[in-house]
Parts: C-alpha cells; structure tokens; sequence
C-alpha cells in the first residue's frame, strides 16, 4: 500500500498558531499550550505557524528561530552582526559574541527585549516548495524535504492549508516499513 500525506500530517487544529502582530512571548506561549494538549504519545511540535488576518499560514516560528531571537536583543550581537559581513572568520565573530555576553548580559536579560519583538522579525516565509497537497504519495514528499531541505511541509486541500507533513512523522513511517521489510523476510 502506497502511503499519502494525509495519513501522515499533524492536523492545522492541533497545531500551535499565532497571528502576525505577535509577540515571541504570545508565540512561545502558544507552542508550549499546543505542546501540552498534544498526544503525549507522539513527538512534540517545535514551531508556531504565523497566520495573516484572513487565516493563511504566512510563515513559521522554530524553536531556533526563537533562540536567534535572544542574540538580536542585545545591542553588541547587532553591531558584531556588521562586523560579521565583513569576512572575519566565525571564531573570531563567536569570541566576540562571547565577550559581550560576559558584560553583564545574563541568560535572564537575554530574554527580556525580544519577548516583546514581534514574530514576523524572526519568523520564515514559507515558500511555493513548501506546500504539499493532502493526496501526494508519501516518497514523493521524501524527496520534497531532501530538496529543500525541510523539516516540515505544509499539507493543503484545495489552496487550504489543513496539517502539517513533518520530517519526524515521516522518518516514523520510515522506521515502521523498514520493520515491516525485515518480518517480511
């Protein structure tokens, strides 16, 4: 049996959403309350998708986003970020980063200014390679992920989007066929 996207997605409702205008603290909130009453028995969502006002997903928040989010709230991170186009080598760029931390920036403060930034500083816009229809086989998406490469795709139905086809629900169904394979032998 050929497997589809469908048989594989996160529904959008079960998804952590926010609408453009949030807050990274409103995002994170969000991400942590989906997380939550999320089935305990699969893997945890780790981004919030950014909706526009007429409820299209217009982008998606990671959680790594969200930690590059902590470095733009220090002032000394964005001055060292020019100096970064200038070719210096990355050791040379991270001890710097390091060298402002240690001036009196704690893991604390660190958090302050960009709870209050807004999502679509840090977020990515999704782009056309992105989206996935519902009833796409599932090697087919495979090789969509490899290509951009991707940790999500986002599964539509007639230009809605209605879930989310992610790279570990995927290497899930990849381990249960090669289970599968092996008792077949």
């Amino acid at each position: 049996m050929n497997r589809i996207v469908k048989d594989l997605m996160v529904p959008i409702s079960e998804y952590a959403t926010v609408n453009k205008g949030a807050t990274l603290f409103e995002a994170v909130l969000a991400l942590e309350k989906a997380q939550a009453s999320y089935d305990q028995t699969k893997n945890q969502h780790r981004a919030v998708l950014v909706m526009d006002k007429k409820d299209k997903i217009v982008g998606k928040l990671s959680q790594l986003n969200v930690l590059r989010a902590l470095e733009s709230g220090n002032e000394q991170v964005d001055i060292i970020e020019e100096i970064e186009k200038y070719s210096f080598s990355p050791k040379f760029v991270a001890n710097l980063k390091e060298q402002s931390r240690l001036k009196g920036m704690t893991f604390k403060k660190m958090c302050i200014k960009p709870a209050e930034m807004k999502v679509e500083k840090f977020m990515k816009t999704l782009t056309e390679n992105q989206y996935v229809e519902e009833n796409t086989s599932v090697d087919i998406a495979i090789y969509q992920l490899l290509t951009g490469p991707f940790l999500s795709l986002m599964v539509v139905k007639d230009e809605n989007v209605i879930g989310v086809l992610r790279l570990t629900d995927i290497f899930l169904a990849v381990v249960d066929a090669m289970k599968e394979n092996k008792v077949k032998k």
